[in-house]
């Protein structure tokens, strides 16, 4: 008994020498991870073991388990067998349709401690608490501006390399991100999902019915600290502001006209230029406006059969 106390003694010192002098011999021969325990190391192999026993046939992709597998195959089959019973929108995964769902019931279970604010994903939640630490992990490393999400960062980035990856099928102009090719394609099919419950006007982005709601509500989020007036979006408020810091003008170098937004200026400039960028796909007519375009395009629809 007193030779196994001994060697057990033995045993626990080495484990603390192990800790002390952050000695790790036990290696992993996929990934030369270390380990400092002969039995942890053949755990962690065994992860790798099961990973490979779920491997994807046509990527060779692993996964943890065979229900891991099964959602990923359906990126290649295109197989989505979960479908909204309100809007007819399929998905891949249950909880993917799960969080869908959250749109139509305006279910927002994660609050905010700080600001109460509630939101639809545990994972959005997370990011936007960022806002209140002032975190911003993620940094470019040409111009060295920062961002709370890495997908930002990514999207970002496309600015410095000019890489607009998503293409229309239908004019073939391309967009930096898939969100923005998504909202362009409703210009096309004329889809406007969003609908207004008092007025039944309908949108074709989530962001401008919420505006729009606030015409109801009179709600007006925005506050300026100097004067308290207040306003419905936050780019108002940022034009306001100039009234108050002197911020200067944006001023035309041909008339001296001057405006509050850079935008307005370069709307402002094709009066001089002549240029009209918004073509239509149908009739090929060009615009200087984009509203101009949107107007024209509601004109075709209406004629349409």
């Amino acid at each position: 008994m007193s030779e196994l106390q001994n060697n057990y003694a033995q045993h626990q010192v080495y484990k603390h020498l192990c800790t002390r002098n952050e000695e790790y011999p036990f290696t992993s021969e996929v990934h030369k991870r270390t380990f400092m325990r002969c039995n942890i190391s053949k755990k962690h192999l065994q992860t790798h073991r099961e990973e490979q026993a779920h491997a994807c046939d046509v990527c060779k992709k692993f996964f943890r388990n065979s229900a891991n597998l099964r959602n990923h195959l359906r990126t290649h089959t295109g197989e989505r067998p979960f479908k909204c019973d309100v809007c007819k929108k399929t998905f891949t995964q249950s909880s993917h349709l799960k969080f869908h769902l959250r749109i139509h019931t305006g279910e927002r279970p994660f609050t905010c401690d700080v600001c109460k604010k509630f939101f639809r994903h545990s994972a959005t939640l997370k990011y936007h608490l960022l806002t209140h630490t002032g975190v911003r992990p993620f940094k470019c490393d040409v111009c060295k501006k920062s961002f709370t999400q890495s997908s930002h960062l990514k999207d970002h980035l496309r600015i410095h390399t000019r890489e607009r990856p998503f293409t229309c099928d239908v004019c073939k102009k391309s967009f930096r991100k898939s969100s923005t090719l998504k909202y362009h394609l409703r210009i096309h099919t004329g889809a406007r999902p969003f609908t207004c419950d008092v007025c039944k006007k309908s949108f074709r982005r989530c962001g401008a019915l919420k505006v729009h709601l606030r015409t109801h509500t009179g709600e007006r989020p925005f506050k300026c600290d100097v004067c308290k007036k207040s306003f419905t979006q936050s780019r108002n408020l940022k034009d306001h502001l100039r009234i108050h810091t002197g911020e200067p003008h944006f001023t035309c170098d041909i008339c001296n006209k001057s405006f509050r937004r850079l935008e307005n200026l370069k709307v402002h400039v094709r009066n001089h230029s002549g240029e009209q960028p918004f073509t239509c796909d149908i009739c090929k007519k060009s615009f200087n406006l984009s509203s101009n375009l949107k107007l024209h395009l509601h004109n075709h629809r209406e004629h349409l059969p």
